[in-house]
């Protein structure tokens, strides 16, 4: 069952695919078309897009990603 905790390993799994950067849409893009499924099975599908932006947050804070500060206008990028 997937958790609000699995979507900061399915943002880096999309920055990943994407060469180390990208844009919210083609995060949200990435993680539909890979764990639509898993998100149907519970309550996160109602909030996932949320829990998303919340994931991108947490990975600032742990310095994998480039803070929102410091980053190119709409990308998210992995350090």
């Amino acid at each position: 069952m997937a958790t609000k905790g699995d979507l900061v390993d399915w943002v880096v799994e999309a920055l990943k695919a994407a060469g180390g950067a990208g844009t919210l849409l083609y995060v949200a893009k990435y993680i539909w078309e890979h764990h639509e499924k898993e998100l149907r099975s519970t309550d996160l599908f109602y909030t996932w897009q949320y829990d998303m932006r919340w994931a991108a947050t947490e990975l600032r804070k742990r310095g994998t990603m480039v803070p929102a500060e410091t980053d190119r206008r709409g990308k998210w990028t992995l350090k």
